[in-house]
């Protein structure tokens, strides 16, 4: 439906945005920024999975945010999907590919597993992966945000992938507003931080999910079961039995994404009002506390900012570990305008 905030959403100028952020920091600082932002989204988007922990899975996942974003001529070809998936997964992963199995998101309480939502039939996903790729095709040149959001959240409806469908699902929010011109490289916006960024907001996350999910498991309650063990093609072991595959094919293939396009755009807006200006607002201030220190004490910008780093770590207080690395600093009128000047640099972008 194209209500009030879908039509707000789909005239959302990015560029205007953007631009702000480059008037109030500056270009140069915009752009250091566009890599600690695309190892941030990378981060987030794994604590969204409670992996954020996984430092090589981490590395791994921004290198191909940075590497592959708006770079494929379609990006929901299975070929394409394919090479996502291995490139995110690496190569120690214990599966590949569509999956050929059932698939329900739940968890495993110490009686029942608690079925929280039951993909389209693995027989399906073929096809109706072929109809967001048809609809991918033909939304070009419309609304960039629309796009993402429709694209995002269908793909992780379908479930299609074996593993990884959160990532990429991620994914390709960026690669969409790249591949359409809405954000330029080489920024990533970091919209897995804004979901991440507090319990409510991942709350939200689960929460805009659930208005397909919760419906959908409530009209098929008496459809599921647990039975004995099986082994799928892909060799998948299971035990779910759901018996509305064929009735529950619509919902799937007709969703109605309202509120996920809503949803989107305040993230997006938030990433782009806090997330990114607060990174800008950051690098700004080491550069400012940079160039008082410099006044002060000689030396290359990797001491500096470890010097920088240590004291706001420290809350204001030069540690002794600090002045072992640096005896000048155990000079008192040295030290103290030394503090002096990163309190001023971080307190005037505040």
């Amino acid at each position: 439906m194209r209500t009030e905030h879908v039509q707000l959403a789909e005239n959302y100028n990015f560029k205007d945005r953007l631009h702000e952020l480059e008037a109030e920091f500056g270009a140069d600082i915009l752009m250091r920024s566009a890599v600690w932002l695309t190892v941030k989204e990378s981060r987030a988007s794994f604590a969204i999975e409670h992996e954020e922990k996984n430092v090589d899975r981490v590395k791994r996942f921004a290198a191909v945010m940075e590497r592959r974003c708006g770079q494929y001529e379609s990006p929901l070809q299975d070929e394409t999907l394919a090479e996502l998936q291995s490139e995110i997964l690496g190569t120690r992963a214990t599966r590949y590919g569509l999956r050929k199995s059932p698939v329900f998101i739940g968890e495993i309480s110490s009686w029942a597993p608690i079925v929280h939502y039951i993909a389209p039939d693995w027989c399906d996903v073929p096809s109706m992966l072929s109809g967001l790729q048809n609809f991918e095709a033909r939304t070009r040149g419309r609304s960039a945000l629309l796009r993402a959001a429709m694209i995002s959240f269908g793909f992780v409806y379908i479930h299609p992938m074996s593993d990884g469908n959160g990532r990429i699902s991620r994914f390709l929010v960026n690669d969409v507003l790249r591949r359409d011109g809405a954000v330029p490289a080489p920024f990533i916006l970091p919209i897995s931080a804004a979901i991440a960024n507090t319990p409510i907001k991942r709350r939200g996350y689960d929460q805009v999910l659930e208005i397909l999910s919760k419906p959908l498991m409530h009209r098929y309650q008496a459809d599921y079961q647990f039975g004995s063990e099986q082994v799928a093609e892909d060799g998948i072991h299971y035990n779910l039995i759901f018996n509305a595959y064929e009735d529950a094919n619509l919902t799937w293939r007709y969703l109605d994404l309202t509120d996920h396009v809503e949803y989107l755009a305040n993230i997006i807006d938030l990433t782009i009002e806090h997330e990114m200006r607060q990174e800008a607002a950051y690098l700004h201030s080491l550069r400012q506390a940079r160039e008082s220190i410099k006044e002060l004490l000689d030396g290359p910008d990797a001491d500096i900012d470890r010097i920088i780093r240590s004291i706001r770590e420290n809350n204001g207080q030069i540690s002794n570990k600090l002045k072992q690395e640096f005896p000048q600093l155990n000079e008192s009128e040295l030290s103290s305008n030394i503090v002096l000047a990163i309190n001023a640099a971080f307190k005037s972008n505040e």
